[in-house]
């Protein structure tokens, strides 16, 4: 990646036609109206534009919301273009964006991921400090494009308060503790012990995951189906009595990675 990328907000409509251009080659689906970003823009939006010289390889695109008490930013869409990735730049776009979002007086970002995309988990959680909070059950309905094609569109809500100062603590990978792991043939295997206890109760629980899910989609996607609807079965339980994801251990030399829940 060349090192004269650069960031910055985007502010005219000429950019957000640009930004299209990179939505189009990442996701290969019709991309986002102007009229739509132009006034998220204008109304307490952040659109981001990462430029390797005068061309944009990246862009971040988030829109103003509130819940009723508090005002928020949510980060609907970082698409970089495929020659571009793996070099840092999401995690660079994120640091930029809760910059701008601290300067104009937004206290937390909050954003949605598959989570079986190990590799985005990673980067939401470990790296940027983002805590999952909700399960979305099939939260898109049916979507285009490659990533999403065939499987239900099952997602997890992330909250990350920019301006908090993180907590890293040691995880051990304790057998006791992990509630889904998989077997020799790359199956998901709920452990007993989920079905067993009536509320779980240990101080922290692991749920395994794919490293590379696409792989699996592409080669088995009833596979890839039996993943998404056990892997489901314990998030939604882990939420549902209170738990948050706060990390994600991933290791390159190894199939599966675990999400670290606690309350």
């Amino acid at each position: 990646m060349s090192k004269q990328i650069k960031m910055r907000q985007l502010t005219t409509i000429e950019e957000l036609y640009e930004m299209q251009r990179v939505e189009e080659a990442v996701w290969h689906v019709p991309p986002t109206p102007i009229h739509q970003t132009y006034t998220a823009l204008n109304h307490g939006g952040i659109l981001i534009g990462a430029y390797d010289k005068a061309q944009m390889v990246g862009f971040l695109y988030s829109f103003a919301g509130f819940d009723g008490e508090h005002p928020y930013l949510c980060s609907h869409m970082l698409g970089i273009h495929p020659e571009y990735r793996k070099a840092g730049l999401g995690l660079k776009m994120k640091y930029k964006q809760a910059e701008i979002a601290q300067n104009l007086g937004y206290a937390m970002i909050t954003w949605t991921f598959d989570p079986l995309e190990s590799l985005n988990a990673y980067l939401n959680l470990h790296k940027i400090g983002a805590v999952g909070v909700q399960y979305k059950e099939n939260h898109y309905g049916k979507l285009g494009g490659k990533l999403n094609h065939g499987l239900p569109t099952d997602r997890i809500q992330v909250e990350w308060r920019f301006a908090e100062q993180r907590l890293d603590m040691p995880i051990e990978l304790d057998e006791a503790n992990i509630l889904l792991h998989a077997d020799r043939d790359g199956n998901p295997v709920v452990a007993q012990l989920f079905y067993d206890q009536s509320s779980l109760v240990n101080d922290y629980w692991l749920v395994g995951i794919p490293t590379n899910f696409q792989s699996i989609k592409q080669a088995d996607v009833s596979l890839a189906m039996t993943w998404r609807l056990q892997t489901r079965e314990v998030f939604q339980k882990l939420f549902a009595e209170g738990f948050k994801a706060r990390d994600v251990i991933r290791k390159q030399t190894e199939n599966i990675c675990f999400y670290y829940f606690t309350k």
